[in-house]
Parts: C-alpha cells; sequence; structure tokens
C-alpha cells in the first residue's frame, strides 16, 4: 500500500545543556519555546496555521502535564489548534513525528509541529513511601496531642533520605534494572571491551567537536536566560576527551566487574528539538522547501534487559520493506545511550546467531560501516535529553545527509522498556 508523502519542511533544537547536579537555568517548557520560537518566525506560515501541535516528553514536570499544549499556547498557536503529549521513554520525540506522520496520512493534518523536550537537571527528589504515610497521618491529626505524636514518630532517617526521581525514571519497573546495567548486558553477550567503549566515546567527542567547527550544526538556535546569559552550542561536547582521561573513571552501574562509566555513556542533559511536518497539499499551498521527506518508520519490542538493541530490531524490517541492504544507507543514526549499547547493536546485525535466532534472518545481516555512523557524534558527545532526542536523530540526519551531499539515512533509537524505534529518510533530489 502507498501512503502519501510526509515532508520534513524545517526543523531547529536548542543547545543541549549538560545536568550539573542542580536544577538548569531553563524548564521544558522554556526549551521547548525558545526552539519553536526561533523556527516558526522563519516560515511562510502563521502558527494557527497548524493543524496540531505534538510533544515528546518523558518527564514533564507536575504543572506542564500535558506541555504540548502549554508549549503551543505559548508559541502563540491560539486556542484552536490542538496540542497533545506523548511518551515513549527515550523515543518520546521520534512518538510525536510518528504520530504526526500517520495524522497526515489519513487526512487528519496537513502541518504539524512535532518534536520533543526534556529537563533533567529537574527532576524531582520524591519522598520515601513512609514519609508519605507519615504526612498523610499528621493531616489527620485533629488535637495537639495527635500532632505531637505524629512528630515523635518521625525519624530523621525519613527526611534525609529521598528518592531521586531520575535514578528512579531509569530504572525498569519490570526487571529491576538501571539502563546501565542492561548496556553491561550487552557488553558482556558480545565481548565488548572497556577500551573499545572509550574509544567510541573519545570518537563521539571527536566528532562533535568537528561538527561544529566546521559548521554542521545548523539545527541548533541559541537559548537566552532570565538573565540575558546565552547558551550558543551544546555544553557538554569535550575537546579534551581521551582515552586516558576515560580510563580513569570507574565503572558506575556495576562497580566491581562492570564496563560501563559516565564517560562512555550518555549525559543527562537538558533540551528540545522541534520538526515542521507536510503534506504535499501543504508544501505546494505555502511554497515550502522541504529537507526531506520520511519514508518508513517502525517500533519493535524485545527482551527489556537487552533494551539497548532496540535500533536491530526496528531497523531491520524498514530495510527489508524497502529491499534495501545495511550498505545501502548512505548515513546512520543510532542515538548513543551507551557506548556498549551502539556497539552491541553493529555486532548483532554481525552475528548469525543473533540474526538467525532474534530476527528471523538466514544468516548475519552485515556491516554499518563506522565512517557512516553518527558522523557528526550523537548523545555520548551532545548529551541524551530523554524526551528530545529521537526527535534531534531525525532533523540532524537530515542535515548529515545534506552535507555530505547524500541520499538516503536511518535514524534509530533504543528505548527503556524493551523497545526500539527506527525512521528511514530521504532528502529531496
Amino acid at each position: 500500500m502507498e501512503f502519501p508523502a510526509v515532508y520534513v519542511v524545517d526543523g531547529a533544537r536548542t543547545p543541549f545543556l549538560k545536568g550539573r547536579n542542580a536544577p538548569g537555568p531553563f524548564s521544558a517548557s522554556d526549551l521547548a519555546v525558545q526552539a519553536g520560537r526561533a523556527l516558526l518566525i522563519r516560515q511562510a506560515f502563521a502558527p494557527d496555521d497548524l493543524d496540531e501541535v505534538i510533544l515528546g516528553c518523558a518527564s514533564p514536570s507536575p504543572d506542564e502535564v500535558n506541555i504540548g499544549r502549554v508549549v503551543a499556547l505559548r508559541l502563540g498557536c491560539g486556542h484552536k489548534v490542538p496540542a497533545w503529549t506523548v511518551m515513549r521513554n527515550c523515543a518520546s520525540g521520534m512518538q510525536a513525528l510518528d504520530s504526526a506522520i500517520a495524522n497526515i496520512q489519513n487526512g487528519r493534518s496537513q502541518l504539524v509541529l512535532a518534536g520533543g523536550v526534556d529537563a533533567l537537571s529537574h527532576a524531582p527528589l520524591l519522598y520515601s513511601e513512609a514519609m508519605v504515610c507519615w504526612f498523610a497521618q499528621m493531616m489527620q491529626a485533629k488535637t495537639i496531642g495527635q500532632k505531637i505524636g505524629s512528630f515523635v514518630r518521625l525519624r530523621p532517617s525519613q527526611l534525609l533520605s529521598p528518592v531521586i526521581g531520575l535514578l528512579k525514571g531509569l530504572t525498569d519497573p519490570v526487571i529491576g534494572l538501571l539502563m546501565g546495567q542492561t548496556a553491561e548486558n550487552l557488553a558482556w553477550r558480545f565481548g565488548i571491551s572497556r577500551e573499545q567503549m572509550d574509544q567510541y566515546s573519545v570518537r563521539s567527542h571527536q566528532r562533535a567537536v568537528a561538527a561544529r567547527t566546521a559548521g554542521h550544526l545548523g539545527e541548533i538556535v541559541p537559548l537566552v536566560d532570565a538573565r540575558g546569559k546565552v547558551y550558543g552550542e551544546d555544553d557538554g561536547v569535550r575537546a579534551d576527551s581521551s582515552l586516558a582521561g576515560l580510563a580513569k573513571l570507574k565503572p558506575f552501574f556495576d562497580r566491581k566487574y562492570g564496563r560501563v562509566t559516565p564517560g562512555n555513556s550518555s549525559q543527562i542533559t537538558d533540551g528540545a528539538a522541534w520538526l515542521i511536518l507536510a503534506s504535499q497539499a501543504a508544501v505546494d499551498k505555502w511554497d515550502l522547501q522541504p529537507l526531506g521527506r520520511i519514508i518508513d518508520s517502525q517500533w519493535a519490542g524485545l527482551d527489556p534487559a537487552q533494551m539497548g538493541l532496540g535500533p536491530v530490531h526496528a531497523a531491520t524490517p524498514i530495510l527489508q520493506r524497502q529491499g534495501l541492504a545495511l550498505a545501502d544507507v548512505d548515513l546512520w543514526e543510532i542515538n548513543e545511550a551507551f557506548a556498549a549499547q551502539v556497539l552491541g547493536c553493529l555486532a548483532a546485525w554481525e552475528s548469525d546467531e543473533y540474526c538467525r535466532e532474534q530476527l528471523d534472518l538466514p544468516a548475519a545481516l552485515g556491516t554499518v560501516s563506522q565512517e557512516r555512523l553518527n558522523v557528526d557524534g550523537s548523545a555520548i558527545a551532545v548529551g541524551h535529553p530523554v524526551g528530545a532526542s529521537g526527535a534531534r536523530i531525525v532533523l540532524h540526519l537530515l542535515h548529515a545527509l545534506r552535507t555530505a551531499e547524500a541520499r538516503r539515512g536511518m535514524a534509530a533509537i533504543c528505548i527503556g522498556g524493551g523497545q526500539g524505534g527506527a525512521m528511514l529518510v530521504e532528502t529531496m533530489a
């Protein structure tokens, strides 16, 4: 069945700002509004010409639960433009794009602003269940004596042992593993060494620095805080990243036997990314000049303990549907949740056993050249604001393809909970 074409007209993202153990200067809605404002102001249409706004967010603040609607109103889209929020963990931004694609293809929308955002530095500290119960009892106390009795029963440890919301959110509730522990599983399964992970991570930083120097990150629009300070670049990229420096870091998720460290993992980050998606009718109506088209998309499920292999399970069916080999894809963007996870994906495609047993293929699918993979660095260097990354990799892939004068690219992402997402894109001829 042939589906109507869906075009990516334009896009923008904020610089990704590294969390530094305190709330960052921007809320999630602030990030999305600043990126969206810069993007919309350069369009031929007005914000209220949009048919809908879809925003992915994994960790909205309590006062911005439907953050998509909050941001749409702040962007001047008006009361009549519907807006909503989607959540698929690390792929929330990609889910927003896929939801927009579906609505465009079924004729419900013609012009959609879709993307993702998260301000992970603002993740809350939570009270323990025991402390919540104490508050409930305290609220029920009616006499002074009852209130004094409640205070007597309060233990300092209850007050001084808050639950770290981000850590809880990055722990799979079914298998009880942190995301980094699932990366350790892949390192063990495919024999990926600490040195291989660190080498990959250094290269991610080097490529991000080179891309910045060459001006290949034109999708970034600056942020300005309440004091007028300008944030123009991803601030987690390290020009001095080295094997010697990374070798000094201790494993974080398995302190005795592990290989995954903060240096070969993605960073805790704040950021937003938007794309404008349009039908052929909208392109014609507004005389738009698209960056490219989204050709196909796919979601997949797998063992949550092996969640990092999600890109393999999502991208492979697209290749099969489109009659493509791995080498037929000019550029790949696989979000770097962990170096072990990306290297594990490459190893899985090269494994006869994995491809036969897990993908129902007759043999190994082949090799993805690392010269075509994450050519401008990825989340290990620039950061991983969970809700935004799925949109970022699609947007940057289109820019990278145009820079390389190439045609076809695949963006893929692993998803906490044991899923994967992928999108095949093409630049305009």
